[in-house]
């Protein structure tokens, strides 16, 4: 495995830590009983990470030197991969390790795939997680560097096989290379359905000292621009007539020694303030995987407002804890809710429907209620047991020389 940019070591919701850390570990570790032994490559970003680093049975995280030990913004990191890959080399040669097929999680790790090919021979398979044209696609923003484009067009010439985290994703990538309909295989995302149940919420509050005098709305995941929270700041701040303005619980960024945010969880706040809503936020900062589920049963409604998911980890967790989800009807949140039965679903970047429909939701207990028993249901079928299966699938047919027949037949997206 190769996941150049960020590691499954790194705490959650900082920098460029998130759905993709938690779905390299979970992978991984569901992998390795299928009988798989894993190195997953990563790039050091500080001193203290050992080089070697036992993540579960039969899975290593490997920490590389490639530039300098701290973290750098992803744009800075292409000089770098050639480095990168000479110290995967070495590291291989050092353990007298051989690899029989290579998985890269973004366009970074992709173009490090193909330079590794050169040395270890081996097939590989790439996820984006997240592409250029589909970020642009969804209305971000964001300006993506003519080098990322250009490379995953590269990418997605030279690999072996791709795999995308719902259909609209492969739909884009067939449609956009012409590319062979057994290459591009549909693979979803996971979640761990025995740390992620329902429970009771008055009493989960207590638990984690939130308040129970007004609704609680929750956002989970990166300070970053595609994650639309400025829609939610929008939306709390324009709360439509009738019920209390819920408060926000907001978990990602990064906090001061005195619990102030900092970074750019400090220009939420900025924005909140600005809003009149500065002190209906409450900013937890990142916490570990495992304190999400008492916060996802807490809260009254879950809000996703992503310009862009490829799948939406944070709405599936929440849905199998039994809590409904508003979400925007972008990328692969089209294709884990379903509209109006397991969460609602509105258009990003639309402060008024996002009010509208966490509105609906906070204030209709029984519209709640039957959000939440059929999210967990619909949370069913991405398992990791599931997720890991396919991806064995595909793994093992790449080692064994095949190129034809990747794809599962049995996809869990119907």
């Amino acid at each position: 495995m190769i996941s150049v940019h960020t590691s499954p070591l790194a705490s959650l919701g900082r920098a460029d830590a998130g759905g993709m850390n938690v779905y390299i570990r979970e992978l991984c570790c569901h992998l390795a009983p299928l009988g798989h032994q894993i190195d997953i490559f990563a790039r050091r970003v500080d001193t203290e990470t050992p080089d070697v680093t036992e993540l579960c049975p039969g899975v290593n995280v490997i920490t590389l030197t490639a530039g300098p030990a701290e973290p750098l913004h992803k744009d800075d990191l292409f000089p770098l991969l050639p480095e990168f890959a000479n110290q995967a080399v070495l590291s291989s040669l050092r353990r007298g390790v051989r690899y029989d097929v290579v998985h890269a999680h973004y366009w970074l790790s992709g173009w490090t795939a193909h330079l590794l090919r050169r040395y270890w021979d081996t097939p590989f398979v790439t996820m984006f997680h997240t592409t250029a044209h589909m970020k642009r696609s969804s209305g971000n923003s964001t300006v993506e560097s003519p080098q990322r484009i250009a490379t995953e067009r590269q990418v997605i010439d030279l690999s072996d096989s791709l795999i995308a985290a719902n259909p609209a994703e492969r739909a884009d990538l067939l449609w956009r290379q012409r590319m062979r309909t057994d290459k591009v295989c549909t693979v979803p995302p996971g979640v761990d359905l025995d740390l992620f149940t329902p429970g009771d919420r008055d009493a989960a509050r207590r638990r984690l000292g939130l308040p129970g005098d007004r609704p609680l709305v929750l956002f989970v995941g990166r300070i970053d621009p595609i994650k639309g929270i400025d829609t939610l700041v929008r939306a709390l701040a324009d709360w439509p007539a009738g019920g209390l303005r819920p408060r926000l619980v907001l978990i990602g960024g990064d906090l001061d020694p005195g619990g102030s945010p900092t970074g750019d969880l400090a220009a939420v706040a900025r924005q909140a303030d600005t809003a009149g809503i500065g002190g209906d936020v409450l900013y937890l900062g990142s916490r570990p995987q495992s304190d999400l589920p008492d916060f996802y049963r807490a809260v009254d409604v879950v809000a996703v407002p992503s310009l862009y998911e490829s799948f939406g980890l944070v709405a599936v967790e929440a849905m199998a804890c039994g809590r409904p989800v508003v979400a925007s009807r972008a990328g692969g949140l089209a294709f884990t809710i379903e509209d109006g039965e397991s969460g609602l679903l509105v258009p990003a970047a639309d402060p008024a429907a996002l009010a509208t429909a966490l509105h609906s939701v906070v204030n209709d207990v029984t519209l709640a209620d039957r959000l939440g028993k059929a999210a967990r249901e619909a949370a069913y079928p991405f398992s990791w047991e599931a997720v890991a299966s396919g991806i064995s699938h595909i793994l093992n047919r790449l080692a064994l020389g095949h190129r034809a027949d990747l794809c599962c037949d049995e996809e869990i997206f119907a």
